[in-house]
């Protein structure tokens, strides 16, 4: 097959990215050109896959571009060249794969396409959004998980296919350090009250490991740095430590992140939010490592309770999370390497889209 995947221009797509969207294009990409396919990308000029073209929209990605007046403007401008770009050039191919940042962006050039064209939602799923993609009737959607597609009610989501984990790099290690692990974003979006949302809990892990007195490992892309100041740096110690600057991207690269979750006693997933899939949980499982997460979005989806960790009740809240902490020896490293090479590995990933893909030119 002839395939275009259609990139994010919110960051470049190559191996050492540790963006998830951006791992995923990439993982997709080289799996399906290893398989013989002819592989193109749209996307920023310094994004470089093997064996895969790169047809190049900007120089750059928005987060690595030099400061603009009104940077809403500009990245709005290019995603109006994005879609330019893919129509013209869509006579090149069987099959048009849309991974843009945001999803909605693409589709509303729909009528103009005459090859199958395909969208993965990999953003959260919420009303306004539902409401948004179920006016694109021509659009193929594909959701990350089961939980995630029931977020849409109003939109016909064609398929389910769970993200894959590069079960090579992430790999299993069965001895462990004493250190519970947290990798995440600290948003900038607030509530009424003024303070910050935090989907992915960082005051849970931080309140775990002073209630347990455990050792923590922290990181993340910190988009509003008064949120670091005021909810993590005054709880930082020899116990408790934060990897890395502070900045909006995540400042580990990818080696270091596969590093830490090897020697991880336990993976905290203390998220507040729906998750759409949570990659990190699957990359963390597939070092061996146990995760402790929230009942929220993919969470049961993804983790085997009691087998590849423990699915804490939110209700529960610290009392739930230092229960499951307690327990947490009784999960073996190798049941959560074998989960994940079963169901969440690269090779599933990349032939569930290339099965999917041959049903819709065969329809």
């Amino acid at each position: 097959m002839k395939i275009l995947l259609v990139s994010t221009l919110k960051r470049k797509v190559c191996a050492h990215e540790t963006a998830s969207r951006s791992q995923i294009i990439f993982e997709l990409a080289y799996g399906l050109a290893q398989k013989g396919h002819k592989v193109s990308i749209a996307a920023t000029a310094d994004t470089h896959i093997e064996g895969v073209q790169t047809i190049p929209i900007l120089p750059q990605g928005w987060v690595d571009a030099p400061p603009v007046e009104n940077s809403f403007f500009r990245d709005v401008a290019s995603l109006i060249s994005l879609s330019q770009t893919v129509v013209k050039i869509q006579k090149n191919f069987d099959i048009i794969h849309n991974h843009t940042y945001p999803e909605f962006f693409l589709p509303l050039v729909e009528d103009q396409f005459t090859v199958p064209f395909v969208t993965t939602v990999h953003v959260q799923a919420t009303d306004y959004i539902d409401s948004v993609l179920s006016q694109f009737t021509k659009s193929h959607f594909i959701s990350i998980s089961k939980a995630h597609r029931d977020g849409f009610p109003k939109t016909k989501i064609d398929q389910i296919i769970y993200n894959g984990v590069d079960t090579k790099l992430f790999a299993y290690r069965e001895q462990k350090d004493d250190y519970l692990l947290w990798l995440g974003r600290l948003a900038k979006a607030k509530n009424k009250d003024g303070t910050f949302m935090d989907p992915k809990g960082i005051r849970w892990a931080i309140a775990l490991a002073e209630k347990t007195n455990q050792r923590l490992i922290m990181s993340g892309n910190v988009e509003d740095k008064t949120f670091f100041e005021q909810d993590v740096r005054p709880h930082l110690n020899n116990k408790i430590q934060w990897i890395g600057d502070i900045s909006s991207e995540l400042p580990l690269s990818r080696a270091k992140v596969v590093s830490l979750m090897q020697s991880a006693k336990a993976y905290l997933m203390t998220i507040n939010w729906e998750e759409p899939f949570g990659l990190v949980m699957a990359e963390a499982m597939s070092c061996g490592t146990p995760v402790i997460a929230f009942n929220h979005g993919s969470v049961p989806e993804v983790i085997q309770d009691k087998k590849t960790g423990f699915i804490v009740d939110p209700a529960s809240g610290l009392e739930g999370l230092a229960s499951a902490l307690s327990a947490i020896q009784e999960i073996h490293p190798n049941d959560c390497r074998a989960h994940v090479v079963q169901n969440f590995s690269l090779e599933n990933m990349v032939h569930n889209y290339e099965k999917y893909y041959l049903q819709l030119l065969q329809k």
